[in-house]
């Protein structure tokens, strides 16, 4: 794919993995073109800022402990607009009995705690003392948690957890691709438990701190802006639709701009794009479609509905991140984020801003409903678990149809038809959400290491 000279590389995909691997090959003084079909950048990251509202349509906050995203954040000069949860947010509440109780993060609270049944506490207890074991074949995700915890931490921990992670079903989902630190912790230690206090320890070791929730003063959508306005002029290529891929001794990639259909070639090319959007890719002149397989990846529908209200319409704390709902207490609501808890300038004085997500593979068929529907249908719960009553003051609504990419059992199918594509095209390369996890900082590190990919040399 060439040395450390200057390359042309084409970028599919303005999302945060494509815009990371664009500024950094930018930044060496390589020619990128990014392509992307809607007319704006950032992909899942979307923010509003309107009336004192700071209202996040996709992912709402970072998880710290990233080197590459801590690095990106310094790089970009936005250190300053960092800002880190409340520490009075330090809840995560989950459904029992129609009741959001907090979830026990500490031995004495677990013991304290009535989430929790005197077995269920017991087993976590002896979960210390697990071996290693011998895993020879993948494993859902449910019977992984279950064969440590038993079944009860699997409906009133890892369910509503899976739920506010992936919209997705432990029951189908892939232990190892899906949660692959957890399985290297199995592997490792044994006890899932003790393998968490090694790395706690090895952290403190290092003198680094226990990972926080952050997010910027503006929203989640200054770190797209930030990337996107780094860029060098005639970069971003927004309104493109893909026509085709054209391999050779370099790349013809040909697309429409709206107007006219145009042709421009590469030495390279970044994929940065989700898998139904890869499925669809065309190669060379008859318009093969190698990655058809990733149609197969389950994405299921989620709706995010953000609402404000004033203070006294909300009879909880809210003093946490935010509720999140397990299947077996069959609520409408996947889970509701406590916003204007979590960081400061997500709504007005004297008001309060909750997100609510529904649908996912457990209710599907809500996440469509419009927003009047939508509204009633989680009303009742928002008055049962949180005391809510009136009208809401300000509300959002958005639809993801295709929202998550699941990494369910059989996944490594999926890999390995990226990898192969991969071999048949040298300079190509594959990356992003459907491939190497499915969290913002996963995407920026899969930036990263596309662009060094692409130009090998780097």
């Amino acid at each position: 794919m060439g040395n450390s000279d200057s390359q042309s590389i084409a970028i599919l995909g303005a999302g945060i993995t494509g815009l990371t691997a664009a500024h950094r090959l930018s930044q060496r003084g390589h020619r990128v073109r990014v392509f992307e079909q809607s007319g704006r950048v950032g992909g899942a990251i979307r923010t509003e800022n309107t009336g004192g509202w700071l209202v996040e349509a996709g992912p709402n906050s970072l998880l710290s402990g990233e080197p590459a995203v801590t690095a990106l954040i310094r790089e970009l000069g936005l250190t300053e607009q960092v800002v880190t949860a409340r520490p009075e947010a330090h809840h995560r509440y989950i459904v029992r009995r129609g009741r959001p109780l907090a979830l026990p993060l500490t031995p004495p609270a677990l013991l304290a705690s009535p989430l929790f049944s005197f077995n269920a506490k017991v087993r976590i207890l002896v979960e210390l003392l697990s071996g290693r074991r011998i895993r020879t074949a993948d494993l859902s995700l449910e019977d992984f948690i279950r064969s440590h915890f038993g079944q009860e931490l699997v409906d009133y921990a890892l369910n509503p957890f899976v739920s506010g992670v992936y919209a997705g079903n432990p029951q189908k989902l892939s232990a190892r691709h899906a949660f692959p630190k957890l399985w290297q912790l199995e592997q490792t230690h044994g006890s899932l438990l003790r393998g968490q206090l090694a790395v706690a320890k090895e952290r403190h070791a290092r003198h680094e701190p226990a990972p926080s929730v952050y997010s910027f003063t503006h929203g989640l959508q200054s770190l797209v802006h930030a990337l996107a306005s780094r860029l060098p002029s005639g970069t971003l290529t927004l309104g493109s639709r893909l026509d085709g891929l054209i391999p050779g001794a370099r790349w013809n990639v040909i697309w429409n701009d709206g107007e006219s259909t145009r042709t421009e070639s590469f030495d390279a090319v970044i994929a940065a794009l989700p898998a139904p959007a890869l499925a669809a890719l065309r190669f060379g002149p008859l318009g093969e479609r190698p990655l058809a397989g990733l149609d197969a990846i389950e994405h299921p529908p989620v709706s995010s509905l953000f609402l404000g209200f004033r203070r006294d319409q909300v009879a909880h704390p809210l003093d946490g991140f935010g509720v999140l709902a397990p299947a077996i207490e069959r609520r409408s609501v996947l889970g509701i984020l406590f916003s204007s808890s979590l960081f400061p300038g997500r709504a007005p004085d004297g008001h309060v801003a909750l997100t609510v997500m529904v649908g996912g593979t457990r209710r599907p068929e809500l996440a469509a409903l419009s927003p009047d529907r939508l509204l009633a249908a989680v009303r009742g719960d928002l008055a049962e678990l949180l005391g809510v009553t009136g009208e809401p003051v300000f509300r959002r609504h958005t639809f993801w149809p295709k929202a998550i990419p699941q990494y369910n059992l059989g996944h490594e199918r999926h890999l390995e038809s990226m990898a192969a594509c991969e071999r048949t095209y040298p300079s190509l390369v594959i990356g992003g959400q459907a491939r190497t996890g499915i969290s913002v900082p996963a995407c920026i590190a899969a930036g990263e290491s596309l662009a060094a990919r692409s130009v090998p040399a780097l």
